[in-house]
Formats: C-alpha cells, sequence, structure tokens
C-alpha cells in the first residue's frame, strides 16, 4: 500500500485500539490489517474526517460502511488463518473486503449493485487489493461456480439464514449473517458439521436490509 498522510494513520491506529482491541478483539492479523487499511478512501471524500469514528457511514444508494467494530468482530468470526477462500455477500464500499482479503487467500464478493461494486474496484486497485474478485448479482443465492467456501460473510440483514449459502459451505465452513427483522438483527455464526449446522448468537446489531430471493 502507498504511504498515507500522517493524521490518518493516527486516527486509525486511535480506531483500533479504544473501538476495536478496548473491545477484546485480540487477533493480531486483523487488528493490523484494520490499522493499515484506508477506510477514509471508500466514503466520500467529504466524510474522509469521520471515516475512523465510531459509526457507519453512508455510502449512496441507501447503504452504509459499517461500523468499524463491527467490521472486525464479524471478520473475528469467521476465524480465518490465511488460506481460505472466502464469499462476501454484499460489497458496499468495498471496505471490508479489503480486510478479508488481508486475513485469507482470495475473496468473491457479490454486490447487487453495478455502480457500487464498480467504485470498490477502483478503490481496491489504487490501494493495491488484488486477490477479490467482484461479481455483480444476487448475492442470496451465493456463488456456486467456485463452491465450496471455507467461510461466507452476509453484510446485509436477513429473515433468515439464506438456504444455498449453507449449501456453498464446506465441512467446518463459518457463516457470519445478521438475522432477525427489517430493523434489527442478531450477529448468527452458523459452523457446518456434516449435514448439520451449529447457530451461535454474537449479539445484536442493525444493518441495511439484505434484498434477493432468499432475503428481504
Amino acid at each position: 500500500m502507498s504511504p498515507l498522510p500522517d493524521n490518518f494513520a493516527l486516527a486509525r491506529r486511535r480506531m483500533v485500539q479504544e473501538q476495536i482491541a478496548a473491545r477484546g478483539v485480540r487477533d493480531q492479523r486483523l487488528l493490523k490489517a484494520m490499522q493499515e487499511v484506508p477506510r477514509h478512501l471508500f466514503v466520500d471524500e467529504a466524510l474522509w474526517s469521520q471515516a475512523y469514528n465510531d459509526h457507519p457511514l453512508s455510502i449512496g444508494e441507501g447503504q452504509t460502511i459499517s461500523q468499524p467494530y463491527m467490521v472486525a468482530l464479524m471478520s473475528d468470526a469467521l476465524g480465518l488463518t490465511g488460506g481460505e477462500k472466502v464469499l462476501e455477500i454484499g460489497t458496499g464500499s468495498g471496505y471490508q473486503t479489503a480486510i478479508l482479503a488481508r486475513l485469507c487467500d482470495w475473496v468473491y464478493s457479490i454486490e447487487r449493485i453495478l455502480g457500487l461494486s464498480r467504485q470498490a474496484q477502483r478503490v481496491l486497485e489504487k490501494i493495491g487489493v488484488f486477490n477479490v474478485n467482484l461479481v455483480v448479482g444476487d448475492g442470496t443465492k451465493g456463488h456456486p461456480r467456485e463452491a465450496p467456501y471455507d467461510a461466507i460473510m452476509v453484510t446485509a440483514g436477513a429473515p433468515q439464514v439464506p438456504q444455498p449459502l449453507l449449501g456453498q459451505l464446506k465441512q467446518g465452513g463459518r457463516l457470519v449473517v445478521p438475522v432477525g427483522d427489517k430493523h434489527l438483527q442478531n450477529l448468527m455464526r452458523v459452523t457446518r458439521r456434516g449435514e448439520e449446522f451449529i447457530s451461535e448468537d454474537l449479539g445484536g446489531c442493525r444493518f441495511v436490509n439484505l434484498i434477493g430471493e432468499h432475503g428481504w
């Protein structure tokens, strides 16, 4: 990655220390990724001064870039060690994609809005993230062409876990998805054990709606 202005480097360090590490995230690879990926480049320049604050921001098209801690929590929940193939549902700004790309071997990311996918591609290329494949389509159907996946992340709230995604998980694979109504969800981690899927509730959250055949 290219050198960044010191004021943003300091803001990132403070974000990681005060918003993420202080809330219990211990994965050093994840903390390093979040300290190095320039979050401000994934939002409009008018919002750069807010890019490292403890809340989500609008990226247009009725979508948001998630709160930094939520990005960290969801990434941490996947338990990535470096060699995995990951599917992300909801590219959005591409920030979460960039974090995942630092933690695994390859990321396939699906976005239903063409303009957001193209903008995310531009920023990812600008910061030197190339181990990603961005796809435009209905993410609730997954991406069966490259299945199965070691881990799947859904970055929008679903009424239930999309069934196609369960079928695209490897044995031992983890799926992280917000599940609930259109206003409040619970972050769920689902682990595949044979044909059984073990669910864990990681706590309350709020996301934009997951739109598609197996969403809203």
